[in-house]
């Protein structure tokens, strides 16, 4: 794999956490429609399972919490969850930084 599309993919499916949180951070997210929010805001495709896996792995980690409204679930970011967002964001911030 080329070295450009290696660093794609660890710093975008590889590491889908991060989008699902920012997400979650503006607004709840149904995860019905969290594959194409992650397309259209991100522009990158995931699975079609996985951002379901890494929605309940968050939820069991404490970094989201859900709430069931008009039959569907919805996840909105805890303070746990933007602790670890904002740590991500200061990383690539960092990196960026040093890259430069």
């Amino acid at each position: 794999m080329l070295p450009f599309l290696h660093l794609k993919k660890s710093n975008t499916i590889n590491n889908l956490w991060i989008y699902i949180l920012a997400l979650a951070k503006k607004q709840p997210i149904y995860a019905y429609l969290l594959q194409k929010e992650i397309e259209n805001k991100f522009g990158f495709r995931s699975g079609k399972i996985t951002p379901y896996r890494v929605l309940y792995r968050l939820e069991k980690e404490g970094f989201v919490k859900s709430e069931i409204k008009e039959r569907k679930r919805f996840y909105k970011i805890t303070e746990k969850g933007e602790s670890e967002l904002k740590k991500a964001i200061n990383f690539y911030k960092k990196i960026l930084k040093i890259l430069k």
